[in-house]
């Protein structure tokens, strides 16, 4: 199962993709077997030696206690240290962004794909859907 955010590629230009696995509990890695997350709206933050994703929203498992469970909580992301020191310096240096891209399996483990992004203007997000209404035309053209 891969969850993934369509609306970080409508609102960043992504430069560059980093792999992180993510500190999650038992019940949450079930929820997220069973494809029941959302990370649209989420971010990665960097703070001291460590890297969180804030505001992903994790559904609660349906056979899991859910007393005190918080959904959206922080979730610490696991990286080298060598990847931290370089994601660092290139978002306090320039106006680049960490955004997860999607969330996926791999050999078992959950990962997220964390990009570095630049913020698009509305000019340009309009350029886009215009280049890509103009493409989408061009192959039905073809296509018929």
């Amino acid at each position: 199962m891969k969850i993934t955010n369509r609306k970080a590629f409508y609102d960043y230009e992504i430069l560059d993709r980093f792999e992180a696995g993510i500190n999650l509990y038992g019940q949450e890695v079930k929820a997220v077997r069973l494809g029941q997350a959302d990370i649209t709206g989420s971010f990665v933050r960097i703070i001291g030696s460590e890297a969180y994703l804030v505001n992903a929203k994790i559904f609660p498992y349906q056979n899991a206690r859910t007393e005190d469970y918080d959904e959206r909580r922080t979730r610490k992301l696991l990286l080298h240290k060598s990847e931290l020191i370089a994601l660092k310096s290139k978002t306090d240096g320039s106006n680049l962004s960490l955004v997860p891209v999607s969330l996926y399996f791999k050999h078992g483990f959950i990962k997220l794909e964390v990009a570095l992004g630049k913020g698009k203007k509305k000019y340009e997000k309009r350029e886009a859907i215009k280049k890509r209404d103009i493409k989408r035309h061009i192959e039905q053209e073809l296509s018929s």
